[in-house]
């Protein structure tokens, strides 16, 4: 690498340190990890083991960019100290080492990078993902059910809690429609990018022709509210039903009306839940969820271009997707987005998501 290349990454590495700290107030994040810290110190802390994950996430996550930022500028300074020796003496020894020390600062910066694109307001929040199949019967619900284990095995190394709120067993085989709750830190932020019509071409396992087979399911996803976020809603407009819960696949069937059904008759959002025995449980389950709509709805009706907070609402169809998986002919993952692939469909299934996630939100970052 010649010097003067280095030289110009350094002054634009110095720009963007600059630009970040001031506009995402990195004093700020240091304050609230002195916060944090002090609250996971209370003798009282783990008395709500779940509220008590989520704070630990995002002190996490917090620490991550401090540290990185830190780390960033410590490393900064010593290449300008080390670019300096090298200019006075020509030495080729102190020039592998600001080679060296320039390489690390690019890796750095790129991970940096990727945690300041999860900024945005309700990005930090947990998330509640619905997954529906289009047309197609078998086809469609089998792959609406393939999305569910992906975004299962996702949560699973992100380190997310996961919880199925309601499952509706397709015919046969798949799914009908599902709901689950992925909870910790930035879970929206992350999965934000996975709202929209995902399409599946391959040789279907149903088909004794062994035909090829295209497959569209939809998924929505919404920030699940905190506490942090104060939604009164009035019992008198809420309609509740109870009913006998199928239960996931036919698995732990209820013989009790456990399941609950709520009903909000000004906006007609309507919630299920059935993965608890208790009906009480499911009714704060399915409350939660509730709101969680409502609170989207509100949002979208205040913005002034309903894109940016729910997306062009598209028919789960051809033409419409934003994503397609593609195992037949060949192999092929393409968000129709951002432009980003791999030719590794298997892997992208097994929930190794990062690279779309990340495409898409550097994709449609605001700055």
């Amino acid at each position: 690498m010649e010097l003067y290349e280095i030289k110009n990454g350094l002054e634009k590495a110095h720009l963007l340190l600059t630009e970040y700290f001031e506009t995402c107030d990195i004093p700020g994040y240091r304050r609230e990890v002195e916060g944090l810290e002090m609250q996971t110190m209370e003798t009282s802390f783990w008395n709500d083991p779940t509220n008590a994950k989520i704070i630990v996430g995002k002190l996490n996550e917090m620490k991550k960019v401090v540290d990185g930022y830190d780390r960033l500028q410590s490393l900064y300074e010593s290449m300008q100290e080390t670019y300096g020796l090298v200019k006075e003496s020509g030495d080729s020894d102190f020039q592998v080492i600001l080679e060296s020390d320039y390489q690390e600062f690019q890796t750095l910066f790129d991970t940096f990078e990727k945690q300041m694109l999860l900024s945005q307001q309700y990005d930090h929040m947990s998330a509640i993902i619905e997954i529906h199949p289009g047309a197609g019967g078998t086809e469609s619900q089998d792959w609406a059910e393939m999305l569910m284990r992906m975004y299962q095995r996702y949560a699973d190394k992100k380190d997310y809690t996961i919880e199925v709120l309601d499952y509706l067993a397709g015919d046969g085989a798949g799914l009908k429609s599902v709901t689950i709750a992925i909870e910790g830190y930035n879970a929206y932020g992350h999965l934000r990018a996975e709202k929209g019509v995902h399409r599946l071409v391959r040789i279907s396992p149903f088909d004794s022709a062994k035909r090829r087979h295209t497959s569209f399911a939809s998924v929505d996803v919404m920030p699940q509210l905190d506490q942090t976020i104060e939604l009164d809603l009035k019992s008198e407009d809420i309609d509740v039903d109870t009913y006998r819960s199928s239960g996931a696949g036919g698995q732990h069937v209820n013989t009790t009306d456990s399941a609950v059904r709520l009903t909000h008759r000004p906006t007609g959002v309507v919630v299920t839940c059935q993965n608890q025995r208790s009906q009480i449980k499911n009714r704060e389950a399915a409350m939660v969820m509730l709101k969680s709509k409502i609170y989207q709805l509100m949002l979208e009706q205040q913005a002034k271009d309903l894109k940016e907070i729910k997306g062009e609402q598209k028919d789960i169809a051809w033409g419409s997707q934003i994503r397609s998986y593609v195992m037949h002919p060949y192999s092929l993952v393409k968000d129709s987005r951002s432009g980003y692939e791999s030719n590794n469909p298997k892997d992208i299934l097994d929930g190794n998501l990062d690279g779309f996630v990340y495409a898409y939100l550097k994709a449609n970052h605001k700055g």
